[in-house]
């Protein structure tokens, strides 16, 4: 399967990056022209929950990528990373059943160096394969080169992580700062938050209730069960419709994303006073990321949200919440600050992660 070439693919390290999901598994096959340039060679999509582990998922990616590029080289180590907690290059994927040893898989695949990081862990080494197009600045601020670095990204949960700069560059450490408290700043917001205590029977509020997918739906139902914005029965019957499903293992509506159309394609106001509730708290939690560590290197903005509300986070909004710090705001003012636009920006930084 893999084989010594005479074929261009061998002049040039080999990679495998990977981007493990519970639902879905991209794989990339990279070859490093240099330490800061990287060329996709081959890629391909999978359901991960059609192979009982990863090693045969890999041999069916490379029995692929050979038969497109030809004979390739060895491939000289991999890095995935994986939607879960990592520990000693070792993963349990428990929606998958998988148990994954980055030692064992080197040695089925026979790969010399195979790494496991986190999902969140990824981005942040994606921060240093980007390009300029890959972002969209939202505050120039001034960059300083070895500054510190922070990721944040709300998806699924409230990532957050940080990058410092050593001997050998920049080093990567995750965080569980999502999951530290959410501190209202406004009566509504102090009203959210006992509505959300109430709601779910606990005695404190993690920013990644507010500040995540079902963050958003947790301030829609908020404001529509408080009166504070009247809701269309189009959007009604939709939500409805969803909160009749939970508990249930299929779902047929995602309301989230009927939440943002009807925020920033119908106008709905419901909708749109909810994104507008969290593109606030969003931009607050990202300030005090930023004030604990200064992050001189920058501030990137990851996750699958902030890129589908693009227009509520470019009118200013979240860069007016992320500089109201009081006496601290002309210290934020220099930290450039930037929205990732590039999807597969985890797929990147495993690559700069195996390259490494």
């Amino acid at each position: 399967m893999i084989m010594q070439s005479n074929s261009k693919y061998s002049l040039m390290t080999l990679l495998i990056a990977g981007d493990i999901g519970g639902t879905k598994t991209i794989l990339r096959l990279v070859q490093a022209q240099s330490p800061t340039q990287i060329v996709n060679l081959y890629e391909s999509k999978y359901v991960s929950a059609g192979f009982p582990d990863l090693v045969p998922m890999v041999e069916a990616f490379l029995t692929e990528a050979t038969a497109k590029l030809g004979a390739i080289a060895p491939i000289e180590s991999a890095c995935f990373g994986i939607a879960g907690p990592v520990v000693k290059n070792t993963s349990n994927v428990t929606n998958l059943g998988w148990k994954l040893q980055g030692d064992r898989i080197a040695r089925e695949l026979k790969i010399p160096k195979v790494s496991l990081i986190n999902d969140f862990a990824a981005v942040g080494y994606g921060v240093l394969g980007l390009q300029d197009n890959d972002l969209l600045t939202l505050n120039v601020g001034e960059s300083e080169s070895e500054a510190p670095i922070a990721v944040i990204g709300a998806g699924t949960g409230l990532g957050q992580g940080f990058l410092i700069h050593g001997q050998s560059g920049y080093q990567v450490f995750s965080s569980e700062g999502g999951h530290s408290d959410f501190a209202p700043r406004t009566e509504l917001e102090y009203q959210l938050s006992r509505y959300l205590l109430a709601k779910f029977g606990i005695d404190r509020l993690s920013a990644e209730r507010v500040i995540s997918g079902q963050g958003i739906v947790s301030i829609y139902q908020f404001l529509r069960d408080r009166n504070i914005a009247k809701e269309s029965p189009t959007i009604s019957q939709a939500i409805h419709q969803w909160e009749s499903e939970i508990g249930l293992p299929t779902k047929t509506i995602d309301p989230g994303a009927i939440i943002g159309a009807g925020a920033l394609e119908s106008g709905d106001r419901l909708c749109l006073q909810t994104l507008e509730m969290f593109v606030d708290a969003y931009g607050a939690e990202a300030g005090n990321l930023a004030l604990k560590l200064l992050p001189y290197g920058g501030l990137y903005i990851a996750g699958g949200i902030a890129a589908k509300l693009l227009p509520l986070i470019e009118d200013g909004r979240f860069m007016r919440s992320f500089l109201h710090k009081g006496r601290m705001r002309s210290l934020l003012e220099a930290v450039p600050v930037h929205l990732i636009l590039n999807p597969q920006v985890g797929l990147v930084g495993a690559s700069v992660c195996g390259l490494r």
